[in-house]
């Protein structure tokens, strides 16, 4: 195959042109965004007992493309509230030689029960387990049944609950109270430590960017959490349980937290 002299100069030209192209893509500077792919550099810096992560990020500014700080740090707020919910557990234990005995005896108790306890309209009422289980002898042969149902009372009104679970206990005995923040108050407590916890955020990136030099900051991201602990006095449980007069009840209180989980980016210029 035979190539003319132009045809040549054109093909060679072409290849210049898509060499050119392609080193202009291989050199084009990119832009790293934080993450584990990231190329810029990662320092390490603890301040009044907090590890802070520093990583740096491209950025382009004025047709340069510039290393930008960014840190991660968190702030919280906390507030002691009263636990407003009580839960009580009743439950029913029968044995008989008779499986359907057994069922018959339980279901019979926490029906009455339920009949009892839905006319008190403060006190929510739900059943709980219901288990039934063989005892076997030796030789493995079924000797009798045994079974144990719970029937629960769950309520805002303390005294209506307490009054209610010592009137059932010709039927079912008390075996678990437990307390706790409903929902709702939850809720409230948490909106109201959120503005404590944003503030407390900011301060705290405020004096980091100061403390290491720069004089500001912008906002990345931002991740909010909340916990609460939960306390139970599980020995005064026990005690009302083993009395059928009708006893006081008085919850303890929950540590409910809401946290703020952040990174900035530490500017040298206020904005």
């Amino acid at each position: 195959m035979v190539l003319s002299v132009r045809n040549v100069r054109i093909g060679a030209q072409r290849v210049a042109r898509i060499l050119i192209t392609c080193a202009g893509l291989v050199i084009a500077p990119m832009v790293a965004v934080a993450g584990p792919h990231n190329t810029g550099s990662t320092e390490h810096h603890e301040m009044m007992g907090k590890r802070y992560h520093f990583q740096n990020a491209e950025h382009e500014r004025g047709g340069h493309y510039v290393r930008v700080p960014q840190a991660g740090l968190q702030a919280a707020a906390s507030s002691q509230i009263a636990q407003d919910t009580v839960t009580v557990t009743l439950s029913a234990q029968v044995n008989d030689a008779s499986r359907q005995a057994v069922n018959s005896l339980l279901t019979e108790s926490l029906d009455t029960a339920v009949v009892s306890a839905k006319k008190h309209d403060a006190v929510k009422v739900y059943s709980g387990n219901f288990r039934v289980w063989p005892f076997t002898d030796e030789d493995g042969k079924v000797t009798r049944w045994q079974g144990r149902a719970e029937l629960i009372l769950e309520s805002k009104d303390f005294a209506a609950a307490s009054d209610l679970a010592a009137s059932l206990e010709n039927q079912l005995s008390i075996t678990n109270i437990a307390f706790s923040v409903s929902p709702e108050r939850r809720a409230e407590a948490e909106e109201a430590l959120l503005e404590q916890a944003a503030s407390a955020f900011r301060k705290r990136a405020q004096a980091l960017a100061a403390a290491f030099g720069f004089q500001g900051y912008s906002i990345k991201e931002l991740n909010l959490g909340g916990a609460g602990v939960e306390y139970s006095p599980a020995p005064r449980m026990m005690a009302m349980a083993a009395d059928k007069a009708s006893v006081p009840l008085e919850g303890n209180t929950e540590t409910v937290t809401v946290s703020v989980h952040g990174t900035i980016y530490l500017q040298r210029e206020n904005k």
